[in-house]
């Protein structure tokens, strides 16, 4: 990328970590929360190369993984569902593309508008270490 002055990098992180967490997750929080300074760091450095970093941070996605608390969860976005992986796929393509030429340095997430609201309930934390 650097010798042809052209590139794209697009990460997956998450919203949890970088943004939001939940009780149990310190490993997956941390992680994501890295990749997205890393992602930062990378888009610093390679810029001027014409080389572009950003990370895309996805919400409640229905996947086949997704649990049955998952997808319940999902129903209480502002949007009242869970994203799908197309949906996550447009927005990789986008900063992948030459449109997004001048975007870098950026995590754009895709949750449905899931962390412009406050949490709901004292249920996140009733299992969280170190409370009665």
């Amino acid at each position: 990328m650097v010798e042809r002055r052209y590139g794209r990098v697009v990460m997956v992180s998450s919203v949890t970590g970088p943004l939001v967490t939940a009780p149990g997750s310190v490993g997956y929080a941390t992680s994501k929360a890295a990749l997205d300074e890393m992602m930062r760091t990378l888009a610093v450095e390679y810029g001027r190369a014409g080389i572009t970093v950003n990370s895309v941070a996805p919400g409640r996605i229905e996947t086949a993984s997704s649990d049955a608390d998952e997808l319940e969860a999902a129903l209480h976005t502002p949007l009242g569902r869970a994203g799908t992986p197309e949906e996550v796929a447009t927005l990789v393509a986008y900063l992948a593309s030459e449109g997004a030429s001048y975007t870098t340095g950026q995590a754009m997430v895709v949750d449905g508008g899931n962390i412009i609201q406050e949490p709901h309930g004292i249920e996140l934390y009733e299992d969280a270490p170190g409370t009665a």
